[in-house]
């Protein structure tokens, strides 16, 4: 499941909440975004963690769906509002994917997609992803595939520097360390993407 955009050990991973987007700027935008008051939403890959609530907090009735394909034909055609997914779904455009999607949505819902923008100092810490270079490109999957892009500029915040250090080595070894020893505050910056796209109005439901 994606409430996060990496996975940790235990012990490591249940720290994330307190750590990540503590300024809730990531609901606030795909509030913004899908209009969630009063609608219907398909969360893709999150179960009933903090996605689902955070979105339920808005006013949505959500409905969990585990992936985009044969497992959400449990979703009746042009029956919610939104599509949001976090992280693990829809790495890149996939057409099969998209007329699913098309299929769940009303006339005038939207798909919200959430990946890491990069550019910042989370980046420095996970390699050569393609959320940092193809899929932000104006020749990219996702902006050539008609979807727009907000970048939001979060953080990564901790309650002392030496607790990031702590955490940067224990969870990302080499890199964690390498980045630790240049932090003069407690947090790193996290730019994050959320890709979003129309149903377009030619689509049957």
């Amino acid at each position: 499941m994606a409430d996060f955009p990496i996975a940790l050990a235990d012990g490591l991973g249940d720290q994330l909440p307190s750590i990540l987007d503590v300024e809730g700027k990531i609901p606030r935008a795909l509030n913004e975004l899908g209009g969630f008051d009063g609608h219907d939403v398909a969360l893709v890959d999150a179960g009933a963690g903090l996605r689902h609530r955070q979105i339920e907090a808005f006013g949505a009735r959500v409905v969990d769906v585990p992936a985009v394909g044969p497992s959400s034909r449990s979703v009746a055609p042009a029956s919610v509002d939104a599509v949001v997914a976090c992280w693990s779904g829809f790495r890149g455009v996939v057409t099969a994917e998209m007329s699913e999607v098309d299929r769940m949505l009303r006339p005038g819902g939207r798909l919200l997609v959430v990946h890491d923008y990069g550019r910042d100092d989370v980046s420095r810490l996970r390699g050569d992803l393609p959320e940092y270079g193809l899929w932000s490109r104006r020749d990219g999957p996702f902006l050539r595939g008609g979807f727009r892009v907000r970048v939001l500029h979060c953080w990564w915040t901790f309650n002392a520097v030496d607790d990031a250090r702590a955490f940067l080595a224990e969870a990302f070894g080499g890199p964690g360390d390498a980045l630790g020893a240049e932090l003069k505050r407690p947090r790193l910056s996290w730019n994050v993407a959320i890709y979003h796209r129309d149903r377009p109005a030619a689509a049957s439901g």
